[in-house]
């Protein structure tokens, strides 16, 4: 009994494979467009007045985003994003990993799950993977190309993490006035160099690489996974 079971068993595993084997790309760009998505829901589920729900969901993608509000973007409220200054006005609280919940309010609207880099770079994986699904150019981007796309989010996030560690957020690092840049260009544009609102030099930075490195990534890992699942089939 026990191995007729297992008999009928075999042909609907070896059709589930060869299924997803010719389907993988769908089922992986689904799935990465709603974990991607998902975000976008807290700020939607807190307007809506669902707290819960929009809790949850913060809390979720915790791992995987520092969520940190003076570096994210902001829904259904007077701006798309705000200065530290103007949150430690309704959340005096200014401890770093505590700030990370500080979701927003129904006059300054509810924060995205995703930091701005993270919404870049998360986000624009999948859109570039459904550029390649359209295109569908099986030749993958050189490993070395892929590192040299890599490396400006590297640089930008790390150079952040370290001005924090040293500086937290008393906004005197290096990153926070970027006071290099403002004397590379002769401070020609004064309000482009601190903070990390929308237009200013880290807000772009965060934007700029996140793309980057996303589209690096996309043509790099969705046509070499289809050369070798092309080359296994045949």
């Amino acid at each position: 009994m026990k191995n007729a079971s297992s008999s009928q068993l075999v042909p609907w595993i070896d059709y589930a494979v060869t299924w997803f084997l010719h389907h993988w790309l769908a089922v992986v760009l689904t799935f990465m467009l709603l974990f991607t998505l998902g975000p976008f829901l807290a700020p939607a589920a807190m307007a809506a007045g669902h707290k819960a729900l929009g809790q949850a969901i913060y809390t979720f993608y915790i791992p995987f985003c520092h969520q940190l509000p003076q570096r994210s973007w902001f829904l259904f409220g007077d701006k798309l994003t705000y200065t530290l200054a103007e949150i430690s006005r309704v959340y005096p609280d200014m401890d770093l990993w505590r700030l990370r919940f500080f979701y927003g309010n129904s006059q300054m609207g509810w924060k995205v799950a995703w930091s701005d880099r993270m919404l870049s770079f998360y986000t624009m994986t999948p859109v570039f993977g459904l550029l390649y699904a359209w295109r569908r150019n099986r030749r993958p981007l050189a490993w070395q190309l892929l590192l040299l796309m890599l490396l400006p989010l590297a640089v930008d996030g790390f150079s952040h993490l370290i001005n924090d560690a040293l500086y937290g957020l008393s906004g005197v690092g290096f990153r926070d006035t970027n006071g290099w840049l403002a004397a590379l260009t002769g401070n020609r544009w004064p309000s482009f160099y601190a903070g990390d609102q929308l237009g200013t030099f880290n807000w772009w930075m965060r934007l700029l690489t996140g793309l980057l490195a996303a589209w690096g990534l996309a043509f790099f890992a969705f046509p070499g996974v289809d050369k070798l699942i092309d080359e296994e089939i045949k």
